[in-house]
């Protein structure tokens, strides 16, 4: 069926003039969504390939694009049609024990991926404030703190509307990749050559990096939290409802949510194609491959492109994490909340949403505490992967199920195109997940 209905217009029904928002307004949880996937654990795998592999792999960013684009489309179409997140869709269409097993895999791997963002934001906080040197700039732990406390602090005490525009602004940080790999030499005939025509592999080692990219680029908390944003939007805009309720917004909303997303997506992409272009430039190109974390990739950069060069990329990491820091623990209390029939909503103040800031609160907390006990940040984000991977892949089989579910979304069924790419992207990662066992095997 049609996306609207045929009483669908740019026109709402109180509003006498065209509705153009501004390109700015129209960026929102597709920008902020895309660019909180180049979060600090994100950069540790984009550095890793361009070391191991200088521009080799830099073709699964162009490949994992669209499919990005479509589950995340697919993703922002349940919230804004239904205004509900994924978590409270799945749990009033399907078995109780899937939505409490997915739910619980998906805060587990959001915990320990967060915490393996503080510890990259802590650490690159030292190296900047040492100026490079590790055993100076003061305590890691300290910065794991400031940081943890200053994420749950905005995403209670600030209002969503504002703190939209204050993630929107974090955003920036990203370009800190690209301005580190417009001042190195970069042989862009040589990169351009290598995303259209892919030096693939079959040794392990290769694989378990695509593994890893694609499970970095299409991870489960994104899908939750473009969701939940989109309901977010309905709750805060005056004029806006879920489209079941308000079909007439339907081809506006759509136009919007794919604008953005593609947008988001496609900024996230190819800033992490500039981490892998920096990284192969610089430490490939001087046999320096063995990268392991975010920090690791900066504190290399330092002799190989000079001082501006590791010192972008280090407060690269802090903003980034910035970033992705209440992503990761808002999409985890949207689904705990969800699941659990709790009032949710960063539009929520706190004493209305205690469970949900709770959540935000003690995920947290844990992932702070996951660096006071010392747990290794490389197996942190190993089993993060693990989880993620095996979370991915029937999560999205069933959000592509539910997008195509009368009873859920009414007349807006994701059309034919976006379901044909919806269901690549969810095969695509089930030969990822298992290509990720099987590269564990090996």
């Amino acid at each position: 069926m049609n996306e609207t209905t045929p009483s669908a217009a740019v026109v709402d029904s109180d509003i006498k003039q065209p509705v153009r928002p501004k390109l700015l307004e129209i960026l929102g949880p597709g920008l902020i969504t895309g660019a909180s996937d180049d979060d600090p654990s994100g950069i540790a795998t984009y550095s890793q390939a361009g070391a191991q592999f200088g521009f080799d792999l830099g073709w699964t960013l162009l490949f994992s694009w669209p499919l990005m684009c479509a589950i995340q489309e697919v993703s922002a179409r349940i919230g804004r049609v239904t205004g509900q997140g994924i978590a409270g869709n799945l749990k009033r269409h399907y078995p109780a024990v899937f939505v409490y097993s997915m739910v619980a895999l998906l805060v587990v791997a959001n915990t320990i991926n967060l915490g393996a963002d503080l510890g990259a934001m802590g650490a690159a906080m030292k190296l900047v404030l040492g100026d490079g040197d590790p055993a100076k700039g003061g305590s890691a732990l300290l910065y794991v703190a400031a940081f943890a406390i200053i994420t749950v602090v905005l995403e209670i005490f600030v209002r969503y509307a504002r703190y939209v525009s204050v993630l929107k602004w974090l955003t920036l940080s990203l370009f800190a990749y690209v301005a580190v790999a417009l001042v190195v030499h970069t042989p862009w005939a040589s990169v351009g050559y290598h995303l259209v025509v892919p030096n693939i592999s079959l040794k392990p080692g290769y694989l378990t990096v695509v593994v890893a990219i694609l499970g970095t680029t299409i991870s489960p908390y994104l899908f939750f939290w473009q969701a939940e944003e989109e309901v977010e939007e309905v709750k805060e805009r005056a004029d806006a409802k879920p489209l079941k309720r308000a079909p007439q917004q339907a081809k506006r909303e759509f136009g919007r949510i794919r604008l953005d997303t593609y947008l988001g997506m496609g900024f996230s992409n190819l800033v992490a194609l500039f981490i892998v272009i920096t990284t192969a430039v610089t430490l490939h190109a001087h046999n320096i491959t063995d990268i392991q974390t975010s920090s690791q990739a900066a504190i290399a950069l330092r002799p190989v492109a000079g001082q501006f060069a590791f010192l972008v990329f280090a407060l690269g990491i802090i903003g980034c994490g910035l970033l992705a820091l209440p992503v990761l623990a808002g999409s985890a209390a949207y689904a705990l909340g969800e699941a659990f029939g709790w009032h949710v909503g960063l539009s929520r103040k706190f004493n209305r949403a205690r469970g949900f800031y709770g959540a935000i609160i003690g995920a947290a907390l844990i992932g702070g505490i996951l660096n006071v006990v010392h747990i290794d940040p490389i197996k942190a984000l190993f089993w993060s992967a693990v989880i993620n991977g095996v979370a991915a892949v029937p999560i999205m089989a069933m959000i592509m199920h539910l997008a195509s579910h009368k009873p859920a979304m009414g007349e807006f069924k994701i059309h034919a195109g976006l379901k044909t790419v919806g269901w690549v992207a969810t095969g695509v990662m089930a030969v990822a997940a298992v290509g990720m066992f099987a590269t564990m095997g090996a």
